[in-house]
C-alpha cells in the first residue's frame, strides 16, 4: 500500500531532524508521536489539515487519560512538523500554534544525595569483573561531573574533549554549543577509558559500544539503570538523574543559579529555578525532623 501525502511528509520531517542531529530518543518520540496523529486523522492531505482535527485529536488524547507531560510533548511533536510544513511551502499556516497547552502540575524531580551519588561511583569503581568498567565508570563520572545530557555525552567527539585545561565543547538542544568544565575525577576516568579506547576504532565518537561504533543514548539509559539496580537497589535511577543530582548540589554548595543555567544550557532561568524548590524542600524536610518547635 502507497505512502500518504501525510506519511511522506511525516517521513521527510523526521530525515531534516535527522540531519540536525536530533538525539535518537528524540527522533523515536516524535516518530510516535506523528504515527498516531497520522492514525488518528487517517490520510488527509497535510495542507488540508485544520484546527478543529487537531483538537479532535487532542481531544482523544484527552480520553486516553494521558499525563500532562505526555501531552505537552505529544503537541511539542506536532507543532515541530507543521512549524516544517510551513518552511518547506506544504502548508501556509502553524494551524497547531492554535492549540491551547494543557498545564502542567509543577514537579520537584527526585534527586540523589550527593553521599548515595559518590557510594554509587565508587563502588562501581570496584567492580573489576564488568567488562569495559573503565568506558561505564567514565560514562557516570562525566554524567554527574559535568551535568550533560544522555544525548550530548553520546554525541561527544575526541576533539571536544581538553584534558589538559578540563573543558568539555557540548553541543546541547537546537544544536547550540557550549562550554562545561570537567571536574579532575571525570579527567581521569576519561583519560583511563580514552587509554583502553585509542586502538579500538576509527570512529570519532568518544564513547563507542562492543562493535567499536558511537554508543547511543538507549545504552546510555540502560548502563545507568544496571549500575543503579546493583549497587545502590534503586532501579529509577537514570542518567538525568545526574544531571538533577549535578544542579541540586551545586546550588546547595552556594553557586549562582544564572551560572547553573549556562553550565545546564537551559534557555530559560524558569527551567533551572525548579532546582531553588529541591533545595526549599530538603531544608523544609530538615526543620520538619529537628526543630522543637515544628
Amino acid at each position: 500500500m502507497p505512502e500518504s501525502a501525510l506519511q511522506v511528509q511525516i517521513g521527510r520531517f523526521l530525515d531534516s531532524r535527522r540531519r540536525e542531529n536530533v538525539s535518537g530518543h528524540t527522533l523515536r518520540a516524535y516518530a510516535a508521536d506523528l504515527k498516531q496523529l497520522c492514525d488518528y486523522l487517517g490520510s488527509p492531505a497535510p495542507e488540508k489539515i485544520d484546527l478543529l482535527m487537531l483538537r479532535g485529536w487532542l481531544a482523544d488524547l484527552y480520553r486516553r487519560d494521558l499525563r500532562p507531560v505526555s501531552l505537552r510533548r505529544k503537541l511539542a511533536a506536532v507543532r515541530s512538523f507543521f512549524r516544517f510544513l510551513v518552511r518547506e511551502g506544504v502548508t501556509g499556516v502553524n494551524t497547531a500554534r492554535l492549540l491551547a497547552t494543557p498545564k502542567a502540575p509543577a514537579t520537584i524531580p527526585r534527586v540523589m544525595t550527593a553521599e548515595k551519588t559518590n557510594n554509587m561511583l565508587d563502588a562501581a569503581a570496584a567492580r573489576d569483573e564488568r567488562p569495559r568498567l573503565a568506558r561505564d565508570l567514565a560514562i557516570m563520572e562525566v554524567l554527574y561531573g559535568c551535568g550533560i545530557r544522555a544525548g550530548e555525552l553520546v554525541g561527544l567527539n575526541l576533539e571536544d574533549l581538553d584534558l589538559s585545561e578540563g573543558w568539555l565543547r557540548v553541543r546541547g538542544k537546537g544544536r547550540k554549543e557550549r562550554q562545561v568544565p570537567l571536574p579532575s575525577k571525570a579527567a581521569a576516568a576519561l583519560e583511563r577509558y580514552l587509554a583502553e579506547r585509542q586502538s579500538a576504532s576509527a570512529e570519532n565518537a568518544v564513547f563507542l559500544n562492543r562493535s567499536g561504533a558511537r554508543l547511543n543514548d538507549r545504552t546510555v539509559r540502560h548502563l545507568v539503570k544496571l549500575y543503579a539496580t546493583l549497587l545502590a537497589g534503586d532501579s529509577s535511577v537514570h542518567p538525568h538523574s545526574f544531571r538533577h543530582a549535578y544542579a541540586t548540589h551545586l546550588l546547595s554548595d552556594g553557586a549562582d543559579l544564572r551560572a547553573i543555567q549556562e553550565l545546564l544550557g537551559h534557555a530559560r532561568l524558569s527551567t533551572t529555578q525548579k532546582y531553588t524548590k529541591v533545595t526549599l524542600a530538603d531544608l523544609m524536610a530538615v526543620y520538619d525532623k529537628s526543630h522543637p518547635k515544628a
